[in-house]
């Protein structure tokens, strides 16, 4: 199963889907008699400091956060440490199959996990893409965003009201934009495909065989290092998202959607859109490394994260959105209309969901963004 086939069609679809044909969850709440810690590592902004706060207030546990900006930080990490020193990472939906190889997870004891509380298309991820050696779901739905086109709304506005990954190499925007260099160059390679640079479905088509990316990457390193001198600055967490559009000078970007819409929620002169060839989604999930030491823990995390009113908290805090079935019903009116100016009219048909990777993708796909970095 790919996530492609199973986005939703709206946020309240997403959240809401099959929720009244879902019985109670079966397990115990224990949370108030836990005590300890939990060591995370997980993306920059998903743990606010409220959460965190009231995570403790209720269970008595700390939340230790380690903080990555990117899938390969917690790859790298769990293999230098042999799957130590971390209770929870949180790698993302298309890349179970760098994972498997490494027998760095271990299964969850769905036993124990509120799943009947989590949109059940994404848990189907878990259990079809992360069930490694059929030992079970090495993964669990949490968050799901997007990438796409942020800008400062006191300098510009795009042409037609809906922006596009070639905005970013306008010559208006020439020393102005920021991005994350792989993902950039995808939006790029979408946008060759509708100027003729590329074929239609190109990119997509990258992830068949190393025979058929080569060639297709090699015309986006081109494309790309031929406007280099285009880039501001490369981000590579949301800190660097907000302060290259507040303090460095940066009129447009792609970004991720959470960052952007926090500074929106907060009343910076900033906002995101999905482009006309369609933002890039994604779901960041929860997953056990091997030598995880605080279990009990670990499910007491799980099981307050994935209330509707705690998935909604999140939400609130971060501008992504969860993968709790009735987070949405917690949602502040600024929540739910910078979503909707977000994906304006059939946006949300519109995503383009990253496919799963194949082991030697990111690989391969690492010589072609380092050429552009240093041309």
């Amino acid at each position: 199963m790919t996530i492609s086939a199973k986005l939703p069609l709206s946020r309240r679809r997403f959240l809401g889907t099959a929720a009244a044909a879902l019985a109670a969850p079966a397990f115990v709440r224990k949370a108030n008699a836990s005590s300890g810690e939990i060591n995370v590592m997980m993306w920059s902004d998903y743990l606010p400091d409220a959460f965190k706060d009231a995570f403790k207030a209720e269970t008595g546990i700390t939340i230790n956060h380690t903080p990555i900006g990117s899938n390969e930080e917690i790859i790298n990490n769990m293999r230098t440490s042999r799957g130590r020193g971390f209770d929870l990472v949180s790698p993302t939906n298309m890349r179970s199959p760098q994972w498997e190889p490494l027998e760095l997870l271990q299964p969850f004891d769905m036993a124990r996990v509120p799943v009947a509380a989590l949109n059940p298309a994404l848990v189907k991820i878990g259990e079809e893409e992360w069930n490694f050696g059929g030992s079970g779901s090495h993964w669990l739905p949490q968050l799901w965003g997007t990438e796409a086109i942020a800008w400062r709304t006191d300098q510009w506005t795009p042409e037609g009201g809906v922006p596009s990954y070639g905005d970013l190499w306008s010559d208006a925007m020439s020393g102005k934009m920021m991005g994350r260099p792989h993902s950039m160059m995808l939006g790029a390679g979408l946008y060759m495909e509708t100027i003729g640079e590329l074929e239609p479905g190109a990119m997509k088509a990258a992830y068949a065989s190393e025979e058929a990316m080569r060639p297709i990457w090699q015309k986006v390193a081109d494309w790309t290092i031929a406007r280099k001198g285009h880039v501001k600055k490369f981000w590579n967490d949301a800190d660097g998202q907000k302060t290259g559009l507040l303090n460095e000078g940066v009129v447009i970007g792609q970004t991720w959607d959470g960052p952007i819409l926090a500074m929106k929620a907060a009343g910076d002169p900033v906002t995101y859109q999905a482009p006309k060839e369609g933002a890039l989604a994604w779901v960041d999930g929860l997953a056990i490394p091997v030598g995880a030491e605080n279990l009990d823990q670990i499910y007491a995390f799980l099981e307050f994260s994935f209330r509707p009113e705690n998935g909604g908290m999140t939400a609130n805090l971060t501008g992504y959105n969860s993968c709790v079935i009735g987070a949405d019903q917690h949602l502040t009116e600024v929540s739910k209309k910078n979503f909707a100016e977000a994906y304006p009219g059939n946006a949300l048909d519109n995503l383009w969901a990253w496919p799963r990777e194949p082991e030697w993708y990111a690989g391969v796909r690492t010589e072609y963004v380092d050429r552009f970095q240093a041309a």
